[in-house]
């Protein structure tokens, strides 16, 4: 009798167990559900409030407004964000699956920085003398522009452009009233850019550049609506809209810029600093100990240089090294062209080469185009524009050629592995394609990773039969000391106190690039802060991991899977890169 006693409680306890097993995983799936809701809301949400990204993904929904930007919409999106931020931590993180854990973290993260970042107020500091409000023109590069209806929703965009101009004042104004304004030496070049909109001529306007060149399947009859169309939209709407521009920011905001550089010098400046050095980095690295770091690194690449200029035989010092590299002409091109021709071919060389180190390459290709004339004075060498979501437009590494004679060879091997392939390009064209992965991480990023892997690429150079002679070893070390060199100026300018001509001195005095692009650069940092330390910082931890896997696996390190397994997640935090690349390297 106790036999069956007992059988019939071990019976109950497996129906208990069942039972808590269904509701457990009810609750589960329940969680699931909820968590990728919030996903799929927010991401929505994202794209609803930057129709700029969305178009740039080639989502049409929105091809016909800017979004808002004024400064009780962003107070509202704040907000929102905030309610985002409080739905994810109510969700169960326990009850989710290990891959929707990751994405978790990460979303969670996001959110946590968005916020954190809000009380600086950095919107309140809306001009930007690489890009900004000033040079909307430029926006085209990133659209789809194919059809009648893409050019229809452009000119409903650009008969908005008021609005635009009329927000970024009113954030500029209300940060000259509470004394955040930008550096005078940066704003100092705005004007220059405004002016290039004041034309007399709708069609001289660079908003009408599009329209100059409608494509050859379009009807006669709607070429010519269009272009008459895009004539009185901006002569009704832009160039009102730029002049206004003008007449604020020379009577009211150029003479009401700051003299000082660093962030420090604003209000809760410092600790604003330290805000970006973590959020960019993806550590918790202190500006003091970033500082060092680079001067660390900046010894090490000077040393390996050094080496160099003893085995070319050169007769001087380091710095009469770097000037004979700055001024001897058989280092450059003496025209666009010929400069432009040498980008071309060295991206073709480089392709074939890939499959040595990796066993997945992105589907999209890519595409090399000068930088738009209109700012290549005030930009940098190079920068890379993602593929379209939709694979309607590929990725885009744009090359600068404005003054060939700044521009040396023995960079050109370097720059192209770190923005096309295998850096910018192969990187996030994969996570693209990662199809298992939520939008916000398909299409976000963390820059040290993103940054990092590009600094990182510039060493494969020479697995991929790149640096053959010894001024392209040099032209690597000096990219390299670059990044190093952002270490050192950047948490110098905006946490240390440096001056812009000591960042300058310190630039100059430790890498071969010329002096126009010295100055370029000090100013991205300048209006830029923190950013510039992701890339050494994220390369350091790249090299970090490989190296432990090389110890580790020894002759069974295979370098196709390592890079397969450090992209397979698109981009991620540096502390878990670091767990998933201990995970797989575990598992080996």
């Amino acid at each position: 009798m106790r036999r069956y006693r007992n059988q019939g409680l071990g019976m109950r306890k497996l129906m208990f167990v069942l039972l808590w097993l269904s509701v457990a995983g009810a609750s589960a799936a329940d969680t699931t559900a909820d968590f990728q809701n919030l996903l799929d809301e927010h991401w929505e949400w994202t794209l609803a409030n930057t129709p700029l990204l969305a178009s740039s993904l080639g989502d049409r929904r929105y091809n016909q407004v800017w979004g808002d930007n004024s400064p009780s919409a962003i107070e509202r999106k704040h907000l929102e964000t905030r309610d985002f931020l409080r739905r994810a931590y109510a969700i169960d993180r326990g009850a989710l699956s290990a891959a929707d854990q990751l994405n978790y973290e990460l979303f969670r993260r996001q959110l946590q920085d968005e916020v954190d970042e809000h009380q600086f107020q950095g919107h309140l500091l809306p001009f930007d003398h690489q890009g900004g409000v000033q040079n909307l023109d430029n926006v085209t590069n990133r659209l789809r522009l194919e059809t009648v209806e893409d050019f229809d929703d452009w000119l409903a965009r650009l008969d908005k452009i008021d609005a635009v101009i009329d927000e970024t004042i009113e954030r500029a104004e209300k940060g000259r009233k509470e004394g955040l304004v930008s550096p005078a030496v940066l704003m100092q070049r705005i004007p220059d850019q405004i002016a290039a909109q004041l034309v007399e001529s709708p069609s001289d306007s660079p908003f009408f550049r599009p329209f100059a060149d409608l494509p050859e399947s379009f009807s006669p009859a709607d070429r010519e609506r269009l272009r008459a169309a895009a004539t009185a939209t901006i002569e009704k709407t832009v160039l009102p809209a730029y002049r206004k521009l003008d007449r604020y920011f020379a009577r009211k905001y150029l003479p009401a810029a700051r003299a000082s550089i660093g962030l420090s010098e604003l209000p809760n400046g410092s600790a604003w600093y330290e805000h970006l050095s973590r959020s960019f980095t993806t550590t918790r690295l202190s500006p003091d100990e970033i500082h060092r770091i680079g001067l660390n690194e900046v010894k090490r690449i000077r040393d390996e240089m050094q080496q160099i200029i003893v085995e070319v035989g050169f007769d001087g010092s380091f710095q009469e090294f770097l000037v004979h590299l700055r001024t001897d002409p058989k280092f450059y091109f003496d025209n666009p062209d010929d400069l432009y021709t040498e980008y071309l071919a060295t991206t073709k060389r480089i392709d074939p080469e890939l499959v040595k180190l990796f066993g997945r390459l992105p589907r999209m290709p890519y595409g090399v185009r000068p930088v738009p004339d209109s700012i290549a004075p005030d930009t940098t060498t190079a920068y890379y524009n993602r593929p379209a979501a939709d694979g309607s437009r590929a990725g885009i590494y744009y090359v600068n050629l404005y003054k060939p004679e700044v521009r040396p060879k023995y960079e050109i091997e370097v720059l192209s592995v770190h923005e096309a392939m295998p850096g910018h390009h192969l990187q996030i064209a994969l996570q693209q394609e990662l199809g298992d992965l939520p939008n916000f991480r398909r299409f976000m990023g963390f820059t040290a990773f993103v940054e990092g892997w590009g600094l990182y690429s510039e060493r494969l150079g020479y697995d991929l039969g790149l640096y053959e002679d010894p001024y392209s070893r040099f032209g690597q070390l000096t990219y390299d000391m670059w990044r190093a060199v952002r270490l050192v100026v950047d948490t110098g300018m905006h946490y240390k106190g440096w001056t812009r001509q000591q960042a300058i001195d310190f630039f100059k005095d430790n890498a071969a690039k010329t002096e126009h692009d010295i100055v370029n650069e000090i100013d991205r940092y300048i209006a830029w802060p923190g950013q510039a330390l992701a890339y050494k910082v994220g390369q350091l931890k790249i090299l970090q991991i490989r190296s432990r896997a090389e110890v580790q696996l020894r002759d069974d390190f295979d370098i196709r899977a390592f890079h397969d397994e450090l992209l397979g997640a698109g981009a991620l935090p540096l502390d878990l890169l670091e767990r998933r690349m201990d995970e797989w390297l575990a598992a080996q």
